[in-house]
């Protein structure tokens, strides 16, 4: 029996595991870096043990740092989450060999699926179908377009694809810098890019005893960067294709056989519209996505784990599935801005409506599974996801339904969201009718489905609720004659004025107060204005507008959507002001790579230096042609947001 159970790992998977500890009795304990420090995961364990250091490298990729905590801890068996050491043989071995349970497969079945390379040879002679590997030297025009495949770990770390020759030797090599990144292993790989498909997996379960369950699939088409960001059970594919699921199953299966599977597994694959489908790669941990498989079959999937762990059987087959359950994954990240990730403080963080969190809503409800809330930092050395949100309900119009309401209405303020683009897509024709695949993006545009909830309108409306917010706030916390409305003039006098940006464009909004209320907006009248709160009637119809300040940044929630407004200075710091033309990082990270040298002529788009943060590479492109005047970075220097990495001076260029 486990008593005392450490989670290898961090954020939300960490939180899902106490989740279950708790209702099972067993004792916690977490580890943190120390950029994680105030992190929830840490609050909640029963005991938290220092990893000294912020880089995953140096923290939770230590396998000795991981042993030591659970001594120190007295913990018993160690669950390694996902990402990070989760499927590592090697750890395993380690958890093994120092007398620990350890919460997985073993370290064989680890090690046979861990190398793409060698699990695909393994699928084939089980007679899974699988894709062919190409030898990169050996590619020619006829095959492009590939894809370059990191053999170990996932999450789209190190894999790129690749559609002229000419590029080939880049991408393989950053494909090798991304993977030995994030998973110490720069082996990669090459097979042929099926441009479009659908992303279908398995979820198995299997015991010690020869028990085998597949529990369900889940449809995972819609992704960025080869990253999943919606996820749902049961698959749309495969609920229209007569037999397909029999098939999938079956395969997943015999997959699982192969190499005598224990604990929980997913066999994923490749389908076409048809129903064929083919082998991609076996992830020997729980996934990001199992709450949808959760949800539909009403399992504890953390709780089976542990139980087979203990060496207890599981029954001889699976709980039928009902419902159907979508879940998306909320990053901190820009997807208008080539997915650029975002660090810094979440002021706030509420899902409305969340039936339960890291467990199954009974029936018809949100789930909320969450690495942060109100106050946390989100840092630039670990995975940019925040949150995921999952809906489930009886029919899938209606869980998706449900989620798009859910999301919209959520407050997250502080840090840059793809949130609009997750509701865009919740509610686009084609995604209610089922018709997802790989190429969702490139098929329906990124740049219309990252739109903005708040359309231009809102946005005024949004800058006006903000602008008498604060001047609420301003009459609120005055001394004198605190009670007079703000502006007010015996004589009547010029109007009020504030100005907001959003981005790069500005907002001025200008109103007067007057006996008869708001003067200066045609149709819109004040109901009521506090510092937190405004409610206008428009053209008789009453909205609420909800209003957060926060020191440089002011944000507005409505039904419309919401809207974060940057209050412009009226006297700005000179001191603060750069050059033009100058590269600021964009978020903090670690220039991995510089391409130029100050003095040099670049073109429009021509990259200059690579930034590395939240496990992915970030490419810095020439804005204009020009010259660089200013390189103020080298390859290795830790850069903040806001730092100038260089200046490319246009009229130099003439």
């Amino acid at each position: 029996m486990i008593t005392t159970l450490l989670v290898a790992n961090r954020g939300e998977i960490a939180r899902r595991v106490f989740r279950t500890c708790r209702t099972s009795g067993i004792s916690t304990v977490a580890v943190f870096s120390d950029a994680d420090e105030g992190a929830p995961h840490v609050r909640e364990a029963d005991a938290a043990v220092r990893l000294p250091g912020v880089s995953p490298a140096d923290t939770y990729l230590r396998a000795e740092l991981i042993i030591d905590a659970a001594r120190e801890s007295g913990a018993d068996a160690v669950h390694p989450g996902y990402g990070f050491l989760s499927e590592n043989a090697a750890f395993a071995r380690v958890v093994i060999d120092a007398g620990l349970t350890w919460v997985g497969p073993s370290p064989e079945a680890i090690e046979q699926m861990g190398s793409k390379i060698e699990s695909k040879r393994l699928m084939a002679e089980a007679g899974v179908p699988v894709l062919s590997e190409l030898d990169p030297d050996a590619i020619t025009e006829a095959d492009l377009p590939v894809l370059v495949k990191a053999s170990a770990g996932g999450g789209g770390r190190g894999m790129r694809v690749v559609r002229s020759l000419a590029e080939l030797a880049d991408q393989v090599q950053g494909a090798r810098s991304e993977a030995a990144s994030a998973f110490g292993d720069d082996t990669v790989f090459v097979e042929p890019y099926l441009t479009t498909g659908r992303h279908i997996e398995v979820q198995v379960m299997c015991d010690r005893y020869g028990t085998v369950w597949a529990v369900g699939e889940r449809e995972c088409s819609i992704q960025r960067r080869h990253q999943k960001i919606v996820e749902e059970s049961p698959s749309p594919l495969v609920e229209r294709v007569a037999g397909m699921r029999d098939e999938l199953f079956a395969a997943a299966r015999n997959a699982a056989k192969a190499i005598g599977y224990v604990g929980a597994g997913t066999v994923e694959f490749l389908a076409d519209e048809t129903g064929r489908f083919y082998f991609l790669e076996m992830n020997t941990r729980l996934q990001v996505e199992h709450p949808v498989t959760e949800c539909v079959s009403g399992l504890d999937l953390v709780g089976l784990q542990i139980g087979v762990a203990e060496g207890r059987p599981l029954p001889a087959g699976p709980p039928p599935s009902q419902g159907h359950a979508i879940e998306v994954r909320l990053y901190a990240e820009d997807p208008a801005a080539d997915w650029r990730p975002h660090s810094g403080t979440l002021h706030r963080f509420e899902v409305p409506g969340v039936a339960a969190e890291f467990t199954v809503p009974l029936g018809t409800g949100i789930r909320l599974d969450s690495g942060v809330d109100s106050g946390s930092v989100v840092s630039p050395h670990y995975d940019p996801m925040l949150a995921k949100v999952i809906s489930v309900a009886p029919s899938r119009d209606v869980a998706a339904r449900a989620l798009a309401v859910a999301l919209t209405k959520s407050k997250v303020h502080g840090i840059t969201t793809n949130r609009d683009l997750l509701v865009n897509i919740l509610c686009h024709p084609a995604f209610l009718a089922g018709d997802t695949d790989t190429a969702f993006f490139e098929r329906h545009g990124l740049d219309a489905l990252a739109t903005p909830l708040a359309t231009e309108p809102t946005v005024r409306l949004s800058a006006l609720a903000a602008a008498l917010a604060d001047a609420a706030a301003n009459r609120a916390a005055a001394t004198v004659l605190g009670r007079i409305p703000s502006g007010w003039r015996n004589v009547v006098s010029g109007p009020q004025r504030k100005r907001f940006t959003i981005g790069d464009t500005e907002h001025e909004v200008t109103y007067r107060l007057g006996r008869d209320g708001l003067i200066g907006h045609d149709g819109v009248r004040l109901i009521e204005a506090t510092p937190t709160t405004v409610v206008l009637d428009l053209e008789g119809l009453r909205r609420r507008f909800d209003v957060a300040a926060y020191p440089g940044l002011s944000v507005v929630d409505s039904p419309f959507g919401s809207v974060a407004l940057v209050p412009v200075e009226r006297f700005p710091d000179p001191a603060a002001q750069v050059a033009a033309g100058s590269l600021l990082a964009p978020m903090p990270g670690t220039v991995v790579r510089v391409a130029v040298e100050q003095g040099e002529t670049v073109t429009e788009g021509q990259p200059l230096l690579w930034l590395e943060a939240m496990k992915m590479q970030h490419r810095i492109n020439a804005p204009t042609d020009g010259v660089v005047t200013e390189l103020g970075v080298t390859a290795g220097d830790q850069v903040e947001v806001g730092r100038v990495l260089a200046v490319v001076s246009a009229e130099e260029a003439q």
